[in-house]
């Protein structure tokens, strides 16, 4: 297994740590989760967080309370006297006490990146997936595929247990499968994994990042110190991210040239690692979607970087199993499909979404956080059917379709409690036909109506569930 060498500066050994102030910024799950990472090494833990009423009973919880070296110091109005600060995805740059951690000269990190100081040097390498849409899925695969292949190891990161709690846990694995956001890699300035992969790049996190330029920043740190930058032909992002790289390996849905992993006659092959190279067919890829079979083609190169038989391919995507709100179908009613994907909560995920069907009614609608509509529409106004629209940003959406859809029916539902989807699922039904999909792939976040976008697919899966009809098996 060839790669970037494993290890770094001393400092970042656990014998730095003892002693050292840390102020962790945010006690969520992944704050947590590097509070007793912390604590474990012997650092002295800050912790600031806005629930100043229930944070001791969150921390003793987590096994936290004193005698332990953590206080909890509420949101406080100026910097306490700290060496390091790791801040959760949940606050910004912009956020006070990072911009004074910034004025001090003070190094913020997220906690995967202290995962990576806290490692074995010697330990499991990491192959890592990042992009705006499709990294769940990727990573599950490619979880699959390891573990097809004979290698013990684990998705991680930005799903399931969080990093630190992975390498410093009891359980070894081989390779790690590693998922993580651009909110994570903004502060991750010395991860270096064995392969890392960008799936795509369109505009989110825009309010976060403030700017199309920072963001697409935050995501190339994934290829600045890893042995094989994996990049998506197919995305000019993608593409201009990896340019330069020692080591690029790309991939398409068109016929792969030498270098590369793509498509033909339905068979994924792969012309990298090995010259013209069956590793699967297309119908081997568990999930609808020519984005899904995108993401197959880049688990299968980060999988082969390790040393994972083309044979183990297939059998790897056959048992992959895809996680919830992600092109699932909850039912069939009159014929009808009725599908989830709540996860997709910004237009390049929705398109994706919406290209994998032919007769579609689509619910959309929530917060676009200043995304534009436009392209989405244009691309997929051949396929709609009618359009239900629901929750702050409807008006928007709704006028894109008027301009570049007009044909369309549209109905917008302007209740904005969370009941609205039992109205906008029998709008819904109402414009289906036998052979429709009714597919719930917003565009949009869920925050103004839902507490996030499962609360938001669990209501949509509940008003189906009360529709009347036949249900097939």
């Amino acid at each position: 297994m060839s790669g970037p060498a494993r290890g770094g500066p001393s400092r970042f050994r656990r014998p730095w740590w003892t002693g050292r102030r840390v102020l962790v910024l945010g006690a969520g799950v992944s704050g947590l989760a590097a509070i007793r990472a912390l604590n474990g090494v012997g650092a002295h833990v800050l912790v600031a967080d806005e629930r100043t009423d229930d944070l001791a009973h969150v921390l003793a919880a987590a096994g936290l309370a004193e005698p332990s070296m953590v206080r909890e110091i509420g949101m406080p109005d100026q910097l306490p006297d700290v060496d390091l600060v790791l801040a959760t995805p949940g606050a910004p740059p912009s956020h006070p006490l990072l911009v004074a951690a910034g004025r001090a000269g003070l190094e913020v990190i997220s906690e995967p990146e202290l995962a990576w100081r806290l490692r074995d040097p010697d330990g499991a390498p990491w192959l890592v997936v990042t992009g705006t849409n499709g990294k769940t899925t990727t990573v599950g695969m490619l979880e699959a595929l390891l573990l097809a292949g004979g290698l013990a190891s684990i998705a991680t990161g930005n799903i399931g247990l969080p990093l630190v709690d992975v390498v410093t846990g009891p359980q070894p694995y081989d390779v790690l499968a590693v998922e993580l956001s651009s909110f994570q890699l903004h502060r991750a300035p010395t991860i270096a994994p064995h392969a890392a992969a960008v799936l795509n790049v369109a505009p989110d996190h825009l309010d976060w990042h403030g700017s199309m330029t920072a963001y697409a920043a935050a995501k190339k740190v994934v290829f600045d110190r890893s042995g094989i930058a994996v990049f998506n032909r197919d995305d000019e992002w993608s593409c201009r991210l990896a340019d330069g790289h020692a080591h690029p390996i790309g991939f398409s849905l068109d016929p792969p040239a030498p270098g590369e992993l793509g498509v033909a006659d339905g068979v994924l092959l792969d012309c990298a690692y090995e010259e013209r190279t069956e590793l699967a067919r297309v119908e081997d890829v568990p999930v609808t979607g020519r984005h899904n079979v995108a993401n197959a083609l880049a688990a299968a190169a980060l999988a082969r970087s390790v040393g994972i038989p083309a044979s183990a391919v297939a059998d790897g995507l056959r048992s992959y199993r895809p996680g919830p709100h992600r092109n699932t179908l909850i039912s069939t009613v009159d014929g009808v499909d009725y599908v989830d994907d709540s996860k997709a909560t910004n237009p390049h995920a929705a398109r994706a979404s919406l290209s994998a069907y032919a007769d579609v009614v689509w619910i959309a609608g929530g917060l676009l956080k200043g995304a534009e509509i436009d392209d989405l529409v244009i691309a997929v106004r051949d396929r709609l059917r009618a359009v239900v629209l629901l929750g702050a940003d409807r008006a928007v959406i709704g006028r894109a379709l008027a301009r570049h859809a007009p044909e369309v029916p549209v109905v917008e539902v302007s209740n904005g409690d969370d009941g609205a989807m039992v109205e906008v699922v029998r709008e819904a039904a109402a414009r289906a036909r036998p052979g429709s999909t009714v597919l719930l792939a917003p565009a949009a976040a869920s925050m103004d109506m839902f507490v996030n976008y499962v609360a938001r697919a669990d209501a949509f899966a509940r008003a189906v569930g009360a529709l009347p009809g036949r249900r097939a098996e």
